[in-house]
């Protein structure tokens, strides 16, 4: 029986007053506030230039949870958790769309361009996992190496990943049960003409699986790790079962055309079937709560993508093998198509396989984006009220429970497309962004590195991520063709040549990414790559969103952290919300 951290708070955790959701001075009168909100010039350009430490993010900021999470997970855990989150996030929901819409029969190329991106970021999270293993994962990772303002906006699209993300899976489970009890996906939705497109189909169904899964992952990471590992072993033996079925009964004139869609169609599918993939960086997350990061979790993120990108390309073969790509269902492809060669059963196995790895996905996913909220909470982005930790569970609970109510009223309104461009658009931004401050964190240290050389970095990197967004503009418009696409290539090559020649100032501590800069650098043009290859709608999507963020960025966000870092909370304010933080003025005059 998995037992309770040690508990190093007294008071009930169960407690609402204003000091436990904005305990800073900023926000103690209409006063205070004012002169904070006269002041946010300094205060921002303070934000633009502080940079986190990793034993900040390591040791002080866990403090404000008042009860630590317990490390409890090993190599085996985190090899099935980031299974269960990745396949069924994606494979059983967006295959068949793409494959109808995009790619045609080319969805097995999307799945692989996908995956090598997608192993590429995971490389560059397993090294930063190792050296600091905190609940924040990305987050923590970039406010270390990018600073402050970069860490709110990456931050931001976490938590819109994380709610979009969930809404769509109880989404998809909600349409895989619907064709399990009538073929009919939307058997359970309740359409309102009033709403708009794409918002008009109510889905409680959705609503009470996302309550359900949330539900279990509060009451303790061990028992949902353990649950989770058993039913993804029988995931593993279902998915055999689709791929040897699915060959058996294949037609290789199936096959053809290979590219109904063009090349482009491959891309934009790529960039979509992305979210297939997403679910390995909530691994990252649980760093906090590995017993050895050093040892775990190179084994648990990259044997595992690199064991689901093979598993992902050759289902994706054998459902486009197994049916004309026209005739797929883009709902609930898999349980249609065993429909379609007469084995009217397997689509019970098949619906009920996709259904549970869903659930594992909900289980998995809300581990982790709950405790991206819990380290967004102890920097004071958020109300530290999301933060604490439960003194008999050891998890984020009430982090747990914004994270579901929120996700509970997307699913309820938004359809699966709408939610699936958001997502990838929102995940390639975080991924990038990983990719350019792993290299920050080889070729820059603060104490170390002088103004040339960081301005020989900032140069090169600025480089490297301009000729890749040309590169994917170009790609987008069909602008200059191949002549384009070379010139671009060409400037990315020189540019990381150029940076390869740089001396490095750190090595990692543990295990590092190989061939750095060359493997960051390509994660960097691909994700980019990826991200102009959605629509436009993505990204005005992308860009409000943002924008949202940055609001309360400038009237929250900024003044709630800035009072952490430069001013020490009183001792009785601290008593009724949770611990402030350490004062970071010394870094704040260094870095000016």
């Amino acid at each position: 029986m998995e037992k309770p951290p040690t508990t190093t708070a007294s008071k009930s955790y169960w407690r609402w007053s204003k000091q436990d959701f904005f305990p800073e001075p900023s926000f103690q009168t209409a006063k205070t506030y004012g002169t904070a909100i006269s002041n946010i010039g300094p205060r921002l350009k303070d934000r633009l230039l502080n940079r986190s430490t990793d034993s900040h993010e390591l040791i002080d900021l866990p403090n404000a949870s008042e009860n630590r999470m317990r490390r409890c997970l090993t190599a085996w855990d985190l090899t099935w958790l980031a299974f269960g989150s990745v396949v069924g996030s994606g494979i059983f929901v967006i295959t068949g769309q793409e494959a109808r819409l995009h790619s045609g029969p080319a969805v097995v190329i999307s799945y692989a361009v996908s995956g090598f991106s997608a192993i590429l970021s995971a490389l560059c999270y397993t090294e930063f996992a190792i050296d600091i293993p905190v609940a924040g994962g990305s987050f923590s990772f970039l406010r270390i190496e990018l600073g402050d303002f970069i860490a709110f906006i990456a931050a931001g699209n976490i938590i819109l990943e994380a709610l979009v993300g969930a809404a769509g899976l109880g989404r998809s489970w909600s349409s895989y049960f619907a064709t399990m009890v009538k073929s009919d996906a939307d058997f359970f939705r309740i359409r309102v003409n009033s709403l708009a497109e794409g918002f008009n189909l109510l889905d409680p169904l959705a609503v009470a699986i996302l309550l359900i899964t949330n539900g279990i992952a509060m009451s303790g990471t061990r028992h949902t790790s353990i649950l989770n590992w058993i039913s993804s072993i029988v995931t593993t033996l279902v998915i055999v079962f689709i791929i040897v079925v699915g060959f058996m009964h294949s037609k290789t004139t199936n096959l053809v055309p290979f590219f109904p869609y063009g090349v482009k169609g491959v891309f934009t599918s790529a960039a979509v079937v992305y979210w297939s993939y997403t679910g390995f960086d909530m691994v990252a997350t649980m760093a906090e709560e590995t017993k050895n990061p050093a040892r775990d979790i190179p084994i648990g993120l990259i044997g595992s993508m690199s064991m689901i990108t093979v598993i992902y390309c050759l289902m994706a073969l054998a459902l486009v093998m197994m049916q004309k790509y026209t005739e797929i269902d883009k709902d609930a492809a898999y349980s249609v198509a065993f429909v379609s060669i007469g084995m009217k059963w397997a689509k019970y196995l098949v619906s009920i396989c996709a259904l549970k790895g869903m659930t594992s996905s909900l289980l998995v996913g809300s581990l982790g984006q709950a405790r991206y909220m819990t380290q967004i909470a102890r920097s004071h982005m958020i109300p530290p009220f999301f933060a604490l930790v439960h003194p008999k569970t050891g998890t984020p609970v009430n982090a747990t429970l914004l994270i579901t109510i929120c996700s509970a009223a997307i699913a309820l309104f938004s359809s699966l497309d709408v939610l699936s461009s958001v997502f990838s658009i929102s995940t390639l931004f975080i991924f990038m962004l990983m990719a350019v401050a792993l290299i920050v964190r080889r070729y820059y240290e603060r104490e170390s590195t002088s103004k040339t050389d960081l301005m020989k970095v900032v140069m090169c990197l600025a480089v490297i991520i301009g000729a890749s967004a040309a590169g994917a503009a170009l790609w987008s418009s069909e602008g200059l063709g191949w002549v384009g696409y070379t010139v671009a290539g060409g400037v990315w090559f020189l540019a990381t040549l150029v940076l390869s020649f740089l001396p490095k100032q750190r090595s990692p501590k543990v295990w590092g990414v190989p061939l750095v800069p060359w493997l960051p650098a390509l994660s960097i043009g691909t994700n980019l790559f990826l991200m102009g290859s959605l629509g436009s709608e993505a990204f005005y999507r992308f860009l409000i969103c943002t924008g949202v963020m940055l609001v309360y960025y400038f009237f929250v966000g900024v003044h709630a952290t800035y009072d952490v870092d430069h001013q020490n909370i009183p001792e009785s304010k601290v008593a009724e919300g949770v611990e402030a933080g350490t004062n970071q003025g010394l870094l704040y005059q260094q870095l000016s």
